[in-house]
């Protein structure tokens, strides 16, 4: 329930009670402070099986932690055979090789590139490094300063 006090903090609190309740009160306040947390703890199993049995035996394997979206998205990729099945097909690095080949304009099978390596390189695809030319006078569109 608090992971995430250390110990700083939960010296911090101690103090704070001392010095609120008094050390006379403070184990009265404890004591009423644990009964309330055994209360709604106690509520909420009541509610907890009450709902399950409302739902009836369709549902006697639900469990409420199942609601929280992490812990569901985890449960159904961890249980789909199929998912299972393609992600042990896919190889994330051949699919990022033929992407970086894709856009650098390469074939799949560089064997020929290493025989005519003084050759130029096939036109396979648009030259990425060269700049496009000037458009036309007649195809520029008229500047009008009253629209912008």
């Amino acid at each position: 329930m608090f992971n995430d006090i250390g110990a700083l903090e939960l010296v911090t609190i101690v103090v704070l009670a001392i010095l609120i309740f008094g050390p006379d009160k403070l184990p009265k306040v404890i004591q009423d402070v644990t009964g309330v947390i055994r209360k709604i703890r106690a509520f909420s199993d009541s509610a907890k099986q009450d709902i399950r049995s409302e739902l009836g035996p369709e549902f006697k394997d639900f469990e409420f932690e199942d609601l929280n979206p992490k812990t569901f998205l985890r449960k159904q990729l961890s249980e789909n055979e199929d998912l299972k099945e393609i992600r042990s097909t896919f190889d994330l690095r051949k699919e990022l090789n033929d992407v970086t080949d894709a856009v650098n304009s390469r074939e799949a099978d560089p064997a020929p590139a290493a025989a005519g390596a003084s050759a130029a390189p096939a036109a396979t695809g648009p030259d990425l490094l060269k700049k496009p030319a000037a458009p036309a006078a007649e195809q520029r569109t008229p500047y009008d300063a009253d629209a912008t």
